[in-house]
């Protein structure tokens, strides 16, 4: 009797550790474009509470898609009542980012948006990709 028990209490600790293993890892983020930017081999995954502040964890490769038009490329993000965090790319070249963003208010991330962006400097206005929303499903 005590090895059933034993083993039933075993068997649900493991479906447990596997919905948090499921929750935690990363998830793809498809293809964005807009004219003279991209981001490529994106992933994301909203964090746990005691892991990076509970953040929206974010990485991929941002590229100027347009090296001979002189102009910069840039993500956007931001998470949920917050203002939007830019990361700046080079210009000419594809480089790798990795964000975290947060609400230090808030004990975890529920939602976060992104887009990609090309600098067209002051006179003319940048453009963006849409606005991709993301939302946590605790």
């Amino acid at each position: 009797m005590k090895s059933a028990v034993l083993g039933a209490v075993a068997a649900g600790l493991l479906v447990a550790g596997t919905g948090a293993a499921v929750a935690d890892s990363w998830h793809r983020i498809s293809l964005m474009e807009t004219t003279g930017a991209s981001f490529r081999e994106g992933r994301y995954r909203f964090n746990a509470p005691e892991r990076e502040h509970g953040s929206f964890e974010w990485k991929g490769k941002l590229s100027d898609t347009e090296r001979e038009d002189g102009h910069n490329v840039y993500m956007l993000v931001r998470v949920e009542g917050h203002s939007w965090v830019r990361y700046r790319g080079k210009q000419g070249k594809a480089v790798s980012l990795h964000g975290s963003n947060w609400d230090g208010a808030q004990l975890y991330t529920s939602k976060a948006e992104m887009r990609v962006c090309r600098d067209r400097g002051s006179l003319r206005p940048d453009n963006c990709s849409r606005t991709r929303p993301f939302s946590n499903p605790r």
